[in-house]
């Protein structure tokens, strides 16, 4: 089939654009795709192409309508000038006007109406992420009612697709994301104690890794940060891995100001955060919202007890007391959790982590590959709604 794909950027780092990159890793054989992105990294030249969008990335408001108009004008000159006939157009939740198959991974008016005001971050930057979610939020209803396929990632997010939109009803297929197994696997050779040295992590010290790309409001480093400094007993190290410049220093004189400066270590933006993983002993994600946490189940790949809160796709995996520790969303209840997990002995983390890192085996890259395979065969045979 010919298959179009238009997504922001299509390159690891990017959680749902790493996602495409896996699929079109191991479908680019079967199938001819076109790639509208601003960045892609293609993994087959000889076989994918690409057609540059030429949008601004940030902010992401203005990213969401420049990059709707410019994709639309360059799909549409495929199809005129160069009389590219697509058999299916895939796109990203609202980011296009048309298109066939909407691949999903949040729901926007549901995130507003549910989450934002506890977790909306201050200032301009605040501002300009409600717009960006308000933009989605006005067009998902119109967009979803006109495709005939939409794809998420976790059945917690297919229930909430269709209490929002009855329109759905019927026509979303659930697709788990990827954990690549081998490559968070520490390796052999991993100079796991330099690597704590490095991070200014002691013999005796315990310590987790907050990994996000941004938002940390919504991924709740504030109640992880108030959670630590209300411990009375042993304080474990947070290794805090992500974000800009500007938002890291804001979030170090959060914790400053909270007396962890030298409990936490800020790693800031990493193209590879596995060796963060692999120095730590379990990884924290208190988050309110998430459709299916790619890096909390990257971490139980690499051996960690997750400390998370009931979340979509993580409740597909965890669970409490097997694979790490299930706890409220609140500064009590992640504190509550920490120390317990702090009390573990070094046996019972060690055996978490085991299990995490046996049961995650379910997400592999192979089986993700296989299910967008069996979709796109499902659609060639017409019997895809």
């Amino acid at each position: 089939m010919r298959i179009a794909v238009v997504d922001y950027k299509i390159v690891p780092t990017n959680p749902i654009g790493g996602c495409h990159l896996r699929m079109l890793r191991g479908l680019c054989q079967e199938h001819d795709f076109t790639i509208f992105a601003i960045e892609f990294e293609n993994p087959c030249p000889e076989r994918i192409r690409w057609i540059r969008i030429p949008a601004p990335r940030r902010p992401q408001a203005l990213l969401f309508v420049v990059f709707h108009l410019l994709a639309s004008l360059f799909v549409a000159r495929e199809r005129v000038v160069r009389r590219t006939r697509f058999d299916l157009v895939q796109k990203v939740e609202s980011n296009l006007g048309f298109g066939d198959v909407a691949y999903a991974q949040f729901c926007h008016r549901a995130y507003l109406k549910n989450h934002w005001r506890q977790t909306r971050a201050p200032g301009l930057r605040g501002r300009l992420r409600w717009l960006d979610h308000t933009l989605h939020a006005l067009l998902e209803p119109w967009v979803y009612r006109r495709v005939r396929t939409i794809v998420v990632a976790s059945r917690g997010l297919a229930r909430e697709l269709a209490a929002e939109y009855p329109a759905t009803g019927g026509k979303i297929r659930v697709i788990p994301n990827p954990v690549d197994l081998d490559r968070m696997r520490p390796p052999e050779d991993f100079e796991r104690e330099a690597w704590r040295r490095r991070l200014g992590i002691g013999p005796a010290d315990r310590a987790l890794a907050f990994v996000a790309l941004g938002h940390f409001e919504r991924k709740g480093l504030p109640i992880l940060l108030d959670a630590i400094a209300r411990l009375d007993g042993p304080r474990p190290k947070l290794v805090v891995v992500g974000g800009t410049a500007d938002l890291v220093d804001a979030y170090r004189a959060r914790a400053r100001h909270l007396g962890l400066e030298e409990t936490v270590v800020f790693a800031g933006a990493q193209r590879d955060v596995r060796p963060y993983l692999w120095a730590v002993d379990a990884f924290a994600l208190p988050s309110s919202y998430e459709v299916f946490p790619l890096v909390a189940l990257e971490a139980a790949a690499a051996g960690l007890p997750l400390i998370v809160t009931p979340l979509y796709g993580v409740e597909e995996f965890v669970r409490s007391g097997e694979h790490g520790l299930v706890v409220g969303r609140s500064p009590d209840g992640v504190a509550a959790g920490l120390a317990e997990f702090m009390a573990l002995s070094p046996e019972a983390r060690h055996a978490m982590g085991d299990r995490a890192r046996r049961d995650v085996a379910q997400y592999a890259t192979g089986n993700f590959v296989a299910a967008w395979r069996a979709f796109y065969a499902d659609w060639r045979g017409g019997h895809v709604a």
